[in-house]
């Protein structure tokens, strides 16, 4: 029989149920009441739940976009310091690309900057009007038409300087801080230099070098780090905490350590749990907790029928028993037989083995608490890759159809992607619920009853929201006219991407302060569960608990008068505020 405390956290389950279905007593077959009582109220909620959420915080930028920045910084920087822009270019190379620093360092010490880059104000070596002069890599006397300089003057023929630079160019993007080949000159090699090359393949290349310099030596920007992805993206860290980007090539990463977006847990936690799935130490459980080794050789063995008689593998063909390890030539009817034995039973008595089966108990139960979690990481991971096929599919063929069928313009359908966007984004949070509960302190009960409430919570309305977008909107891609329920279709779907938006944007932000309510509120999840006594409920005809219980158990779960319950998804609320935090609905 179940007792009174499990049963009133069933009616909780079934009042966010009915939060995120809009069933109630009055109309059971009403799938999104709270929507449907007013519309518009409903969108203007929506509309200023929109206007809080933070703005974008980083840009993405095309190659034109790169190349067109690149110029503006080296003009930028050549007007200001009245330098070239061959000089200007070194000067932003060797300083990241940053203006500012250029500038700075500029203003502060021009000389300094000027020998530690390499630009050179005048020639070292000076020459006269000669008619020839000697390179200085082959010895050979040419006209000066066939001899080229840097700025310190060095003579070097065309064939040289072509060589010279050709096999820099070759060794890598360190070709962007070349030097006179003089060992003992440091002057800069510019761009200009660069057009000597009659190699139309190297010019490429060093001018890829340069357009990637901007991006990877920028602190300011990152590649996509997407298989095949050309987009660059700059970001402004001083926004918040949030780093989530997503690219145009609809890959989202974490702008700080360039892993999938993983909001809402930390880049540390990230770098556990991707080592965990990937490390020898989960293997070393599953053979500890499921194998014992041969008495004799010392090999893992793996128990795959009932008996206890256990012979090794070849060659060493050793015979014994699972339980005590010992010789099976010494069993038999007397020790119990196949399938137990009272040697064993003696010795575990004698605590003889207390400490290798602890071992073996604590890897076992470490293994299927690390099983649960990741089983359900890689679920939600498989419905979100198959969320994106048929978001693929949905713009690709679905939408034109349903157009068709339904005689609307392809723009009153953005609905429907925007729950399968919806979808993905949901499916990728919650996928990361699961590793945030797998580093979640065991001794922090309280907060890790509430963060599965809410887990559990937040599954529930996303499988709605996916049930609704997959399952219910075939009828209408199979029809052959339209059809008037299409608008209740587009009503519910609009609405349970809403609220389910909603709810997990609120989620996020509950688990990356830490769930710092269940502290605050000395643990409010526990408070909410255990004074639920003096609440009544009352059944319909499905023989579900209704939400009619809700208003004075609800009231009555906070014991100062600091806060509120929302009666629709129990979040606690200050006093001052006139709408729900989590679920944004109205107080009453």
């Amino acid at each position: 029989m179940e007792s009174e405390d499990d049963m009133h956290d069933a009616n909780d389950i079934e009042s966010l149920d009915d939060f995120y279905s809009g069933e109630t007593e009055d109309a059971p077959l009403d799938y999104y009441s709270d929507y449907d009582d007013d519309a518009d109220d409903y969108f203007d909620e929506a509309d200023r739940i929109e206007s809080r959420r933070p703005e974008q915080n980083f840009t993405i930028l095309k190659e034109s976009d790169i190349q067109q920045r690149q110029e503006d910084d080296v003009a930028r920087v050549a007007t200001v310091l009245s330098i070239s822009r061959v000089f200007a270019s070194i000067l932003l190379r060797y300083h990241n690309w940053s203006v500012s620093r250029v500038h700075d360092a500029w203003f502060a010490d021009e000389e300094g900057v000027r020998k530690a880059v390499g630009l050179l104000e005048k020639p070292i070596v000076q020459h006269d009007n000669t008619r020839e002069l000697t390179c200085g890599i082959c010895f050979e006397n040419y006209p000066r038409a066939r001899i080229e300089m840097a700025s310190c003057g060095h003579p070097y023929c065309i064939s040289c300087w072509e060589g010279y630079i050709s096999t820099s160019i070759s060794d890598g993007p360190g070709c962007l801080m070349l030097r006179c080949p003089d060992p003992t000159c440091g002057a800069a090699v510019g761009q200009d230099m660069i057009s000597l090359l009659k190699s139309d393949e190297d010019k490429q290349k060093y001018t890829r070098y340069l357009l990637r310099s901007y991006v990877e030596d920028n602190k300011k920007s990152k590649w996509c780090p997407a298989p095949g992805c050309e987009y660059a993206v700059t970001f402004d860290v001083g926004s918040g905490g949030n780093y989530d980007v997503s690219c145009l090539c609809s890959y989202s990463f974490c702008w700080n350590c360039t892993e999938e977006a993983h909001r809402p847990v930390d880049c540390g936690t990230v770098a556990k749990w991707i080592l965990k799935n990937s490390a020898e130490s989960e293997n070393m459980n599953w053979i500890l907790a499921n194998s014992k080794p041969c008495p004799k050789c010392k090999r893992p063995i793996e128990k795959n029928q009932g008996c206890m008689h256990m012979t090794c593998t070849p060659p060493c063909k050793f015979e014994f028993c699972w339980l005590c390890l010992g010789v099976w030539s010494d069993h038999g009817e007397r020790t119990g037989g196949f399938y137990a034995c009272n040697r064993y039973e003696a010795a575990k008595q004698e605590g003889v083995y207390d400490d290798t089966e602890r071992r073996r108990e604590m890897a076992k139960n470490s293994l299927e608490r690390y099983t649960h979690y990741y089983e359900r990481w890689a679920s939600n991971q498989s419905s979100r890759q198959k969320a994106l096929a048929d978001l693929q599919q949905m713009q690709t063929v679905h939408i034109e159809k349903l157009s068709d069928i339904q005689c609307q313009p392809e723009s009153q359908l953005k609905f429907i992607t925007e729950a399968w966007l919806q979808i993905i984004e949901c499916r990728r949070v919650l996928k990361w619920t699961y590793a945030y509960g797998f580093y979640l302190p065991e001794h922090e009960h309280a907060k890790k009853q509430f963060f599965e409430y809410l887990q559990g919570e937040a599954e529930s309305g996303l499988e709605r929201l996916h049930q609704c977008a997959e399952k219910e909107l075939q009828p209408f891609l199979c029809a052959d006219d339209a059809s008037r329920e299409f608008n209740d279709f587009r009503t519910k779907l609009a609405g349970l991407t809403s609220v389910t938006r909603n709810y997990f944007e609120n989620l996020v932000r509950a688990l990356e302060n830490g769930l710092c309510d269940v502290d605050s509120n000395g643990a409010s999840f526990s408070k909410a569960t255990s004074s639920k006594n003096g609440a009544g409920s009352s059944k319909g005809k499905s023989g579900r608990v209704k939400a009619t219980f809700r208003t004075n158990s609800m009231s009555s779960r906070m014991n100062d008068d600091s806060h509120w319950c929302c009666e629709h998804c129990t979040y606690a609320n200050v006093r001052s505020a006139t709408t729900c935090q989590m679920c944004y609905q109205h107080r009453r």
